[in-house]
């Protein structure tokens, strides 16, 4: 290069057009020498919402061999790989690119690396640098980027239907998901990629697992739908609630421009990625004029049932007692009224009957209560009327409902003394002392004793073991003493032992129906009150969960153990709207008998 220069130079019969020529190869020859090679990855957008496409351009300026494209995790390829070339020449400097494009879906939301790719150029393995790529929720009007493929892949509407847009506090409303398409689009399925949360309601799904095609319009157009799915709601708060929009991956066919020699347009498939639109709806408080004293929160249309199983029986003898509520409304949210029973009848822990089915409008069914009742004394019994109250939202307004008055026939058994106080059904009643005639005749009052001859004492087998025995004796005194000191040295081992039967105890009928959720959620949260009844002495089941927490602090029991003692009643009370996996049940028992084992070794006497 140096040789050609200082030829240049030296050259006396060279003219300037001459040397114009030289310098001009010279740099054509020598700049690929200098050229520095470029492979990057470039995408549409880093954040972008779950019903969007993104594209990602692996772009090289050097031609290269062996190109490899990550996996691309967290998304799903719907087009390319698309490779474009360009070459340009401009003012005598050459430009040359090379892209490899793809079309990406996001499969769900959260934060996703698109990873390396790798090229060959010259012989050396060059590799693109990862990006982050942030998928949110979906948006309203999704960009698909400037892919002429991915634009005309049908007319396809996924719409979010309200029954009621501004409902009363725990009152049932069914959104309905239809899918719009166009005559000239096929559905061949679909796949959930986003679920709303439904944070603030109580929810359940109807999935619609069959396709069926109905004609309808839609702003005015005529339209071919179908039902994906019903989604049964009950807001338990009141106010605007938004409601999440559902996100499908549809895959469909739609014709192309193409057509064959019969003039029949080609058919091709593909995958759409739709989301409905949030909506909002303003959920209405429960007027508080007119509000029964008894209302617990029982919302929709019932009736009332009490009945025993006998009203005839002896003493001891045991009869069934149920309280039922029947109707539509939200019978998975409340439990039935309890009764009020005499004082002198035994009266059982009530089982819980649920026997709710959920349909499109709502809950419909019946929740019961059976008691088992067992008089102690003959007499005629009343057991007072049940009092029901709910709130009826076609009127707007309470109704209550009272059961008759149940009269129970006790005919034989043990006599009961005039009532020591009160009247009626909670009159308390002593069982007279009757003195028999002959109740003493065991003693003997002419004894009738004789004296006897006794052998002599001392110096006897029996007197120089009585003397010695204590003597040998004391070593195994020492060893059982010495053995019993070390056992209660062991203050910790001792109180964990304690600790643990405890939590058994107070747990045995939460385990038993470990495989019943509403039976476990329920026995489970008597087991944590009444453990704390036992250990305080006081009614914590009155009590807000911010008061437990503070009393437990207060008797010196850690912040990490009264925190998972009140999730642990969260979740009993979550367990009533949401279902729940078995796996949670058992670990919320697991959980528990960990509470109460940590519990009872931490907490100081007031």
């Amino acid at each position: 290069m140096y040789e050609i220069e200082f030829y240049i130079r030296t050259c006396s019969y060279c003219t300037m057009k001459t040397r114009l020529i030289f310098t001009t190869l010279l740099f054509l020859l020598a700049s690929p020498l200098f050229a520095q090679v470029s492979f990057v990855a470039k995408v549409s957008k880093e954040k972008l919402g779950v019903n969007e496409r993104l594209r990602v351009d692996f772009e090289m300026n050097q031609d290269g061999d062996n190109f490899q494209p990550p996996q691309f995790t967290g998304f799903k390829v719907v087009a390319g790989p698309n490779q474009s070339v360009s070459n340009m020449w401009i003012n005598g400097k050459r430009t040359y690119s090379k892209t490899f494009s793809y079309f990406l879906s996001p499969t769900a939301r959260g934060t996703f690396t698109i990873g390396q790719a790798s090229i060959e150029i010259d012989g050396e393995i060059y590799k693109t640098v990862p990006i982050n790529v942030e998928v949110g929720a979906a948006v309203d009007t999704p960009k698909d980027g400037d892919n002429i493929d991915i634009a005309s892949q049908g007319d396809l509407h996924l719409v979010a239907e309200i029954s009621k847009a501004s409902p009363y506090l725990n009152e049932a409303i069914t959104v309905v998901y239809k899918l719009y398409f166009s005559p000239e689009t096929s559905i061949s399925g679909y796949r959930v990629i986003d679920n709303p949360t439904f944070a603030d309601f109580w929810s359940q799904n109807i999935d619609n697992n069959q396709i069926q095609v109905q004609e309808g319009t839609y702003q005015g157009k005529p339209y071919l739908y179908t039902i994906l799915r019903n989604t049964l709601l009950y807001p338990q708060k009141t106010g605007k609630i938004q409601i999440e929009p559902l996100s499908l991956d549809v895959q469909l066919q739609v014709r192309t421009n193409r057509r064959d020699i019969f003039g029949r347009p080609f058919m091709t498939r593909t995958n759409r990625t739709l989301s409905s639109v949030n909506r909002t709806i303003d959920v209405k408080p429960l007027p508080l004029d007119g509000q029964p004293a008894n209302f617990s929160g029982a919302v929709g249309t019932f009736n009332l049932d009490v009945k025993t199983s006998k009203t005839k029986l002896d003493a001891r003898e045991s009869l069934e007692l149920t309280v039922e509520i029947s109707g539509t409304g939200n019978l998975k949210l409340f439990r039935p009224p309890s009764i009020t029973s005499p004082t002198t009848f035994e009266v059982y822990e009530p089982e819980f009957i649920d026997r709710v089915t959920t349909t499109q409008s709502g809950m419909r069914g019946s929740i019961s209560e059976n008691y088992t009742l067992v008089p102690q004394f003959q007499g005629d019994y009343t057991i007072d009327p049940v009092i029901f109250s709910y709130f009826d939202p076609t009127s707007g307004s309470y109704k209550t409902i009272t059961s008759g008055e149940l009269l129970i026939e006790v005919e034989q058994g043990p006599v009961a003394s005039t009532p020591a106080a009160g009247t009626g059904s909670q009159a308390v009643y002593r069982q007279p002392v009757v003195m028999a005639n002959e109740q003493f005749k065991y003693i003997k009052l002419d004894a009738n004793l004789k004296a006897i001859d006794s052998p002599r004492f001392f110096n006897s087998v029996a007197f120089w073991s009585l003397f010695t025995g204590p003597l040998l004796l004391i070593p195994l005194f020492i060893f059982i003493g010495r053995k019993q000191k070390n056992l209660q040295a062991d203050i910790a081992g001792q109180r964990l032992k304690k600790a643990n039967r405890l939590a058994k105890k107070y747990l045995s009928e939460a385990k038993k129906n470990r495989g019943n959720q509403a039976h476990f959620y329920d026995a489970l949260e008597r087991a944590l009150h009444n453990y704390l009844k036992a250990k305080l002495s006081i009614e914590t089941s009155d009590f807000s969960k911010e008061r437990i927490e503070g009393i437990l602090l207060d008797r010196q029991v850690s912040s990490q153990a009264s925190s998972d003692f009140i999730a642990l009643l969260k979740s009993c009370e979550y367990a009533r709207y949401t279902p729940t996996t078995e796996g949670a049940i058992q670990l919320d028992y697991d959980k528990a008998a960990e509470v109460i084992s940590t519990i009872d070794k931490q907490i100081k006497k007031a």
